[in-house]
């Protein structure tokens, strides 16, 4: 099976949140500011749980904050 591509928006939502910071992001989901920064580089990938959480807190349907790129 294929490794999917998975890419986020994360750090565009941030700022158009008044340039929220990624220690307010990562208090506000739960996780360590380093989270934030490896999610916003791609080199993790939130549990559902944290995906929706993040998308939550901006607000957003899941989809515009994650998408498979093909």
């Amino acid at each position: 099976m294929d490794k999917v591509d998975i890419r986020n928006r994360i750090r565009e939502f941030r700022f158009k949140a008044e340039e929220m910071t990624q220690q307010a992001l990562a208090d506000r989901v739960g996780i360590t500011r380093q989270t934030v920064i490896a999610l916003e580089k791609g080199k993790y990938f939130p549990s559902l749980e944290l995906a929706f959480r993040i998308a939550k807190t901006f607000d957003v349907p899941l989809e515009e904050v994650f998408q498979v790129v093909e």
